[in-house]
């Protein structure tokens, strides 16, 4: 099966081809860390982390660099506000952005460059783009000139003509026109700074990341990902810079997620609606916020509300359900029909979960076909308590590996499957509680016991091997 995926650059679907085979090298745009992360850059990351996923779970080796911007004019204003470094800030909001990827079982990138760290790398790069003549020193600042990249918007659609006419640019004299940007910025008081041939000061934001890209994954990279809000101009203004210095194509394949919105409202502080990770986790257990993430598709917007939360934990728990029912069956050497048929379901589910992934990265597809394979799982159990034992691994196998792709496999959903065991230890204590009530003829009692479980939504199944029990449907 070819993978296809949504490529902002063409702005149209395209076949994914690696330039090394069975290698990717992917680059995501990391957390500004002046605060904790919210939930929009939660989705972007969780984005990331599920493509990379599938990529691997196709057999790619993949290599992902996702940077940590730790000076830009956001550390230094929130360092300034509290009275602390900027490096005292960015190592606390660094840690604390671990900590949140770690929870949302997102896997650690291969390489997390922060910018601080590669001052001279990106002084080089600066120096090449003057030396080339895309670039300008102006009293300690410098700035790209986008006159001279002659597909300065190929990204955004953003023409360097059209921005000049407009009011957002902040009239500057130093600059030759309003769209230029800067690559450094001369060092005022109170401020971080590095000495260069321009004078001390510091690096622009977007030539932190093309030269930390670069640095790591070469001058063209496969896969470059981020939020729809850094097209422009901020990836925009990499895609000029990077290919000035290089002369190569920066990225192939450009992936960005659309908005997150909270109760139906775009995001913001000034609204009072922002949501760090750590406040959506006072709501959901991480991985239902994680599941809620994954359970609608990246380029279409997506509302954190309540309810919502809701809908996504009732439906990770059926399939956390689904997976601790199959576990459970006794294992036998026999093989019946009813499980070459049960195999055989799940082989054509699989095939259609990587049909979802291939379009595109349709996660809310890809679900659907295990809630296919859930519902063909107690299917079979309705009728049967045993399994054979290589049938068994192969579709736990498939499960877990599809479980794999979307981050919710079996391993992390801990307080998921905790909740999930501890109901199977009461409801093995209810039935043998109900087993000792016939064993005394109690039969009044023993149907007590099972009319309640169906008040509330459980049936009971009495088997030659003992008693099953199940949730309606």
């Amino acid at each position: 099966m070819v993978l296809m995926v949504y490529n902002t650059l063409g702005k149209k679907l395209e076949k994914f081809v690696p330039i090394r085979e069975n290698e990717v090298r992917m680059y995501v745009c990391g957390p500004t860390v002046y605060d904790y992360i919210h939930i929009g850059n939660a989705r972007a990351f969780i984005v990331a982390d599920v493509v990379r996923r599938y990529l691997e779970y196709k057999g790619f080796k993949v290599k992902l660099v996702c940077n940590i911007t730790d000076i830009d004019d956001k550390t230094i204003s929130r360092a300034n506000e509290t009275g602390i470094s900027v490096q005292q800030l960015g190592e606390f909001f660094t840690e604390a952005y671990f900590k949140d990827m770690a929870v949302l079982n997102i896997k650690a990138a291969d390489v997390s460059p922060r910018a601080t760290k590669h001052i001279p790398e990106i002084i080089e790069a600066i120096e090449l783009l003057i030396k080339k003549g895309y670039a300008y020193e102006a009293d300690g600042d410098v700035y790209f000139d986008v006159s001279k990249s002659r597909e300065y918007g190929k990204l955004s659609g953003n023409k360097s003509e059209a921005l000049q006419m407009g009011a957002r640019i902040e009239i500057n004299p130093k600059k030759k026109n309003p769209a230029d940007f800067a690559l450094w910025k001369a060092w005022k008081p109170n401020e971080l700074g590095w000495h260069s041939p321009w004078g001390k000061g510091r690096p622009g934001w977007h030539i932190e990341c093309s030269t930390m890209a670069t640095k790591y994954l070469g001058e063209t990279i496969d896969i470059h990902m981020g939020g729809k809000d850094l097209i422009f101009p901020h990836h925009e203004n990499e895609v000029a810079q990077a290919e000035a210095v290089t002369g190569k194509e920066f990225a192939r394949y450009w992936l960005h997620n659309e908005w997150l919105t909270v109760e139906g409202e775009k995001m913001s502080k000034s609204l009072g609606n922002f949501v760090t990770v750590q406040d959506a986790l006072k709501l959901c257990e991480p991985i239902v916020l994680r599941f809620f993430l994954v359970s609608t598709h990246y380029r279409s917007t997506i509302d954190f509300n309540k309810k919502a939360l809701k809908v996504a934990e009732t439906n990770l728990e059926r399939l956390i359900n689904a997976l601790e029912k199959l576990k459970s069956l006794q294992e036998d050497e026999v093989q019946s029909q009813d499980e070459i048929d049960f195999l055989s379901n799940i082989k054509n589910a699989k095939q259609r979960f990587e049909e979802a992934m291939d379009n595109d990265f349709n996660t809310p597809l890809a679900i659907s076909v295990l809630f296919d394979v859930a519902k063909s799982i107690f299917s079979y159990i309705e009728k049967n308590y045993k399994i054979n034992i290589t049938a068994k691994r192969e579709i736990l196998q498939i499960f877990n590996s599809t479980l794999y792709v979307l981050g919710i496999e079996a391993i992390t959903t801990k307080s998921v499957t905790e909740q999930s065991r501890l109901i199977d230890d009461l409801m093995q204590i209810i039935i043998d509680l109900r087993r000792e009530k016939r064993e005394q003829k109690d039969w009044k009692a023993a149907d007590r016991i099972r009319r309640k479980l169906q008040e509330v939504g459980i049936e009971l199944e009495d088997m030659p091997d003992g008693t099953i029990w199940r949730r309606k449907r």
